[in-house]
């Protein structure tokens, strides 16, 4: 069993960058162009991304194109557009198909590069406009990948040449040019061409498409999405891999399902994939729907740093080791009886990738749910009493330093609570449903409803108050909105010459105006509902002792006898 301290050292590997307080951070302008859907992209609509790049390692630089298909949303003349790359990456010239690919004027400004339609008029409705942005340069190397991110130039255990990019949060400008915002994904999916020495491998996103060797001793390898992705999830892999292939028998059919890893762990990685793997899907399906991307294949890839949830080739770099680089982030043990990165980076499939909120200020949309979906693979393999374990041993990596929900419009995400605490209050809210079918349910319907869509968190409580019955809104806003937790006041008295009688006073404090949560106790181990207020309330119950009272340690609350 891990230590307090333990736990709350993992959760700071896990989120280095989420522990300034919101309120003091100051936002810059290009914050804004970056965080916002401003002029310059709101007119235009992206179809398509289709990426080549050439890879040199020697130097650590890049070089490609990017064929951006969209439509017009709103037409007018003399339109800018905006397309992001980050500093120090270059745009070498930036060609219009519909202009017989004849190249447009543009400038930058900071990581923004504003691109002149001039007096060429566009009208609302147009499809498959196309530009081709070229593109060079040294990109921003990783620091601490993937939390501080960028290309990753690292040597495998043999010397040989290992790289890849991690960019959530940061950001997919900082190596290829596009529309960086969550808001606007590819609808029809991407293509990504990597050009590597035909001695090394490149894996990318969905399925092999070709691979197409050169004079000059290097291969592209082409992969293709089908479906729409959101644009820090399109990565090249690049090293001495190996594959292997197996079915899964989904909910939607047969799921091809690819490993990519270094050669000369293939054989580890086969007995280490086989026991999580496929239990882990077979369980997400059952809770959330099936796999959002069959077109598009599951597929895990080695990678050299920890993981990310990229959509069809997720990042895999936990050593092949149990709970989270072999250590437990609930510090129960339930937690080293199964790899972190397998079940909660697949998980984002579901949350993250199928579900993809507007802006990234909703971002516990994305990992509060995964941080459940650990909880339910527990359940799935170990029981609902393991699960329950799991959840609540998670709240020691709970710092309660700032909401979970960040400002809007400036690429900015709340407190990475959004993980543990994110998971507690999904689960408090299971409990207040109070009946598992319907709670399943309302996972699966948000998969379905939301299904490759944008949304935000208000949409989503919505959709859950809706379909519970319950009226959440105030948990949200108490857990999502505010740093405080809620503390239950309590005590219980007995009546004068009355055997067994007792009287039961309550109240909630530390919570927001008109915050109500029904709350299950149990009297003498026999289940109870009350509704705390902020102001006391008095009830009479019957009672062994003063000390048959117990808390439903299930609820995300402090609790506090008088």
């Amino acid at each position: 069993m891990q230590t307090y301290v333990n736990v709350k050292y993992l959760f700071a590997l896990l989120l280095p960058f989420f522990t300034v307080l919101l309120s003091n951070a100051q936002y810059t302008h290009q914050d804004t162009l970056r965080g916002s859907n401003g002029s310059g992209r709101s007119w235009w609509d992206v179809q398509q991304y289709h990426i080549n790049v050439a890879v040199d390692i020697d130097d650590k630089t890049i070089k490609g194109t990017n064929r951006i298909n969209f439509n017009i949303t709103n037409g007018g003349k003399n339109k800018v557009m905006q397309i992001d790359m980050q500093m120090p990456m270059r745009i070498d010239r930036i060609e219009f198909v519909q202009m017989k690919y004849g190249t447009l004027p543009f400038r930058r400004e900071g990581n923004v590069c504003w691109v002149d339609f001039g007096e060429r008029e566009f009208k609302t409705g147009d499809t498959a406009q196309a530009i081709i942005v070229h593109f060079s340069g040294k990109p921003r190397a990783a620091v601490r990948a993937p939390w501080d991110g960028g290309w990753v130039w690292a040597k495998d255990a043999k010397g040989r040449p290992w790289v890849t990019v991690a960019c959530q949060g940061l950001g997919a400008s900082v190596w290829y040019p596009c529309k960086d915002i969550q808001s606007d994904e590819p609808d029809k999916g991407a293509t990504l061409g990597i050009t590597v020495p035909d001695s090394l491998v490149a894996v990318g996103n969905g399925r092999l498409i070709k691979k197409t060797p050169h004079a000059d001793s290097t291969l592209t390898w082409l992969w293709e999405v089908k479906n729409p992705i959101n644009n820090y999830n399109i990565i090249p892999y690049i090293g001495k891999y190996v594959n292997w292939e197996e079915k899964f028998a989904g909910a939607k059919g047969e799921l091809d399902c690819s490993y990519w890893v270094l050669d000369y762990n293939l054989e580890k990685a086969r007995t280490h994939f086989e026991r999580d793997t496929k239990p882990m899907l077979a369980c997400f399906e059952d809770w959330f729907g099936p796999y959002p991307f069959y077109e598009d294949s599951y597929k895990m890839v080695e990678a050299p740093h920890l993981g990310m949830e990229h959509q069809s080739a997720v990042a895999y770099g936990n050593q092949y080791k149990d709970g989270y680089l072999g250590m437990d982030l609930s510090g129960t043990g339930w937690g080293l009886k199964w790899d972190y990165i397998i079940v909660h980076e697949s998980g984002h499939e579901w949350f993250a990738n199928n579900i993809t909120t507007k802006d990234i200020a909703d971002m516990w949309v994305h990992e509060g749910f995964t941080t459940y979906s650990e909880v339910l693979y527990v359940e799935c393999r170990f029981g609902k009493e393991a699960a329950d374990e799991y959840c609540q041993g998670l709240r020691t990596g709970i710092e309660n330093n700032g909401p979970i929900i960040g400002p809007y419009g400036v690429n900015k995400e709340g407190s990475g609570d959004m993980y543990p605490k994110g998971a507690n209050m999904i689960h408090t809210i299971r409990q207040i449903i109070n009946d598992d079918a319907k709670f399943k349910a309302i996972l699966r319907g948000l998969n379905q409803t939301y299904y490759h869509k944008i949304t935000t968190s208000a949409e989503v409580e919505k959709y859950i108050i809706s379909q519970s019955g319950k009226k959440l809104e105030k948990v949200f806003d108490q857990y999502l909105r505010t740093a405080k937790v809620p503390l239950l006041e309590y005590k219980l008295t007995p009546k004068p010459g009355v055997a067994g009688a007792y009287t039961l006073r309550f109240r909630w404090s530390n919570v927001i105006e008109g915050f109500a949560m029904p709350m299950r106790i149990f009297i003498d181990k026999k289940p109870m509902w009350i509704t705390p207020k902020t102001t006391y309330q008095t009830i009479s119950i019957k009672a062994k002792s003063s000390k048959s009272l117990e808390i439903d340690p299930n609820f995300y609350i402090i609790s506090q006898q008088q």
